[in-house]
């Protein structure tokens, strides 16, 4: 299984171009995808998301939250926040989900580069 990102998955709705893009739809077309919950909160949270795309998001399988993941998901974003670094609440959230399930994270989002020192794997 491979992660997708909100980053990437909405350039690849839209179209756009981009190694992560061509990453999403082999993750897709080969039924490796997943989403992290957060992501799929993300992008249910878009008032103009045509309900067609939201049904095609909701077939794809969520990573599971595992017992321990808050205060998992804390640690990490204290160790990011403790090294002076960036680090949002949702994408701490969406990077613990990916550590937990030992996947990798489709995303153009800079920003995860922070968790790979807690062992993120990031594509493309």
């Amino acid at each position: 299984m491979i992660a997708l990102d909100s980053s990437s998955l909405i350039h690849y709705l839209a179209g756009s171009p981009g190694a992560d893009v061509l990453a999403v739809d082999i993750a897709l077309s080969e039924s490796q995808a997943c989403l992290p919950p957060v992501v799929l909160s993300e992008l249910l949270s878009e008032p103009r998301l045509r309900a067609d795309v939201a049904e095609v998001l909701l077939q794809i399988p969520l990573l599971e939250i595992r017992p321990g993941f808050w205060e998992r998901a804390g640690r990490l974003r204290a160790g990011v926040l403790a090294k002076g670094r960036k680090a949002r609440l949702a994408d701490t959230l969406i990077a613990q989900a990916c550590l937990d399930s030992k996947v990798a994270l489709i995303t153009r989002d800079l920003d995860f580069r922070h968790y790979k020192s807690a062992g993120l794997e990031l594509l493309p």
